[in-house]
Order: C-alpha cells, then sequence, then structure tokens
C-alpha cells in the first residue's frame, strides 16, 4: 500500500524532500559561520584576560580568542606551562595576523598576591576590554569530614579570587564606560548536590554576586555575564564515577559538555551580550526547575540518591575542577 502510494506520487514532489532538508543545512551551518564570524571581529584587537587560561577550557578560550585577534592575557599557577602553552599558541598562529600572548602569574589560593597581579595585568596594555573567570576549584567529601581550612581555600578559589580580581579591573573598565566580564561558573550555581556542600556554597556565592553587579555597572555600559555547565568532559585519568540516583547529572558524554563547546559558548556570548547562558541537556534543566517549582519533591530525590550511594569516601578529596 504504502509503495503503490509512492509511485502515485509526483516524482518532482518525492524529489522536494531531500532538496528541502539539504537546503535546510546549509543554511544553519551559513548562519552558524556568520555567527562565528561576527563573534571574532567582536574581539578582534580587543585586550582579553583568561584566568586558569591551563585548564581545557582555559585552553580553548585561548586559543579562539588568539585566532580572532586578540591581545590575550593568560593567567596561571605556573610560569613554565604558561611558557610553553603560549609557545604552542604563537607557533600555531600567523603572527601577522596575532599578537603574542602575554603571561601573568595569578595563584588565588594567595589572596595577599592579587593586588600586584592586578597591577601588573593593566601594565601589558593599559586596560582590559574581557574579562573571563575561569577558575574553579572542587571539594567532594560528606561536609563532616571537610575542615573549616579546606572550606577557606575552596571559598578563596572560586569566590573570593574571582570578585576580587573583577573588582581591580571595574575602576579601569567604568572610567572607560566599557568592558565585559564573564563568569565561568558551574550548574551548582543554580542547585546544590550531596557530598558537594563547600563547593556548591561558593559557586551559589560567586553567582549571586555577580547578578549583583550586572545591575550595579550596567550604568557604565559595563556587560556582565555568567555561564553554568554542567560536567565538561576532561575527567582526570582512572576517576571512577560512583552510581547513585544524582550521579545522572555529572555522566560523561551523556551529560556533558566539550571544553571546545564551552568556549565557542563564551565567545558567542561577546557579540550576543546575553547575560546568562546555562549549557546543560535536559535533565540538570528540569532539576533546576524541579527545584524551584517542586522543592520538596527535589529534596526527597537528592535524600534518596544518598542513601542509595556505596562506598562514599569520608575523606575530603581536592582537585582543579570542570565538573560539576
Amino acid at each position: 500500500m504504502d509503495l503503490e502510494y509512492l509511485l502515485s506520487m509526483d516524482p518532482a514532489t518525492i524529489l522536494l524532500v531531500p532538496v528541502v532538508v539539504v537546503v535546510t543545512a546549509v543554511v544553519i551551518f551559513l548562519h552558524s559561520l556568520v555567527l562565528k564570524f561576527l563573534s571574532t571581529a567582536t574581539v578582534r584587537n580587543k585586550v582579553v584576560v583568561i584566568t586558569d587560561a591551563l585548564t581545557g577550557l582555559g585552553n580553548e578560550c585561548a586559543k579562539l580568542f588568539h585566532e580572532g585577534g586578540a591581545r590575550v592575557i593568560l593567567c596561571g599557577k605556573t610560569w613554565e606551562k604558561l611558557e610553553g602553552f603560549a609557545d604552542n599558541l604563537t607557533s600555531a598562529a600567523d603572527p601577522k595576523l596575532t599578537f603574542p600572548p602575554k603571561l601573568v602569574l595569578v595563584d588565588f589560593g594567595d589572596m595577599n598576591s592579587i593586588p600586584a597581579v592586578i597591577a601588573e595585568t593593566l601594565e601589558c596594555y593599559g586596560c582590559v576590554d574581557v574579562l573571563i573567570l575561569n577558575s574553579s576549584l572542587k571539594v567532594k567529601a560528606p561536609v563532616q569530614s571537610t575542615s573549616l581550612k579546606m572550606d577557606k581555600l575552596v571559598m578563596d578559589n572560586n569566590y573570593f579570587g574571582p570578585i576580587t580580581v573583577a573588582k581591580g579591573f571595574l575602576p579601569s573598565m567604568m572610567l572607560r564606560r566599557t568592558g565585559h566580564v564573564i563568569l565561568v561558573n558551574s550548574i551548582q550555581g543554580k542547585l546544590a548536590m550531596p557530598f558537594r556542600a563547600t563547593y556548591a556554597a561558593s559557586k551559589h556565592a560567586v553567582q549571586a554576586f555577580f547578578d549583583c553587579l550586572r545591575a550595579e555597572v550596567q550604568e557604565y555600559g559595563i556587560s556582565v555575564s555568567t555561564v553554568n555547565h554542567t560536567f565538561i568532559i576532561s575527567p582526570p585519568p582512572g576517576e571512577k564515577t560512583k552510581k547513585s540516583i544524582w550521579s545522572i547529572f555529572s555522566k560523561e558524554k551523556v551529560m556533558g559538555i566539550t571544553p571546545a563547546e564551552a568556549a565557542n559558548e563564551i565567545l558567542k556570548i561577546l557579540n550576543s551580550k546575553k547575560r546568562e547562558v546555562v549549557m546543560a541537556h535536559s535533565l540538570p534543566k528540569m532539576a533546576i526547575y524541579a527545584r524551584s517549582l517542586f522543592p520538596n519533591v527535589f529534596f526527597s530525590v537528592m535524600a534518596a540518591g544518598v542513601n542509595n550511594t556505596v562506598g562514599v569516601n569520608s575523606t575530603a578529596a581536592l582537585e582543579d575542577s570542570e565538573e560539576l
């Protein structure tokens, strides 16, 4: 019956379907190219500071902005690694179209050094057009196993560090009445998960700070954007994911995003001026809505996940993180 129906159709109608599909694909492709071109043009000759440029996401951002003709200032904890990365960027790009990266040592674990870091960074080009705050430190442990010293260390890296750097560059941006601050935050700035209390608290705190800052500096022509991403697919070697109800929020490939995807989204934000972007798949986004609309159900699911967790390490594990 279906074959007879197809045979009775006008051949032009049959050919129209694949043509429409191909044309649609071409339009979407061209649209993405135009958006990328506009975004790249936006960063040309701009001074872009990237904190923690040695992470997967920091690397991708640095490559993208450097190739786009931005004057990138790379920040990191290890001078040798920064030099090696900068050399790779320089050798892979056309020197006629790009600027040599500037390097600045930054360690949010040493808050007393931040004023000197601000001064050194401003000396590079005299101003900052785009500030990408990418640093993050994660601790995973039950609350009772996390020391106050560790709480403070995580807060220094995830909250006090980023806001101190932002405050340091604000006077220059306000004087010039231009600038864009982009906070690379976690989806845990929107919802909290068990065994990550300190990490989630730091991400909630920094999210609130930049939400407030956005309104305060708008009159000066300064944009503030936040990117709340889920799991970034670059897990430490040998890391094993424990099974539980809430572990679906960080499943590699299924729930995660790549550093390149996140970097391209950040590039688009500079052109679109979006205030907030949540980079996550359906389930994490549903969890955010459930937390707001059905809090009791959400809390019950989280508690059930804790009850079903087997072999959770009672010792706090601290690491640089691009994960939830």
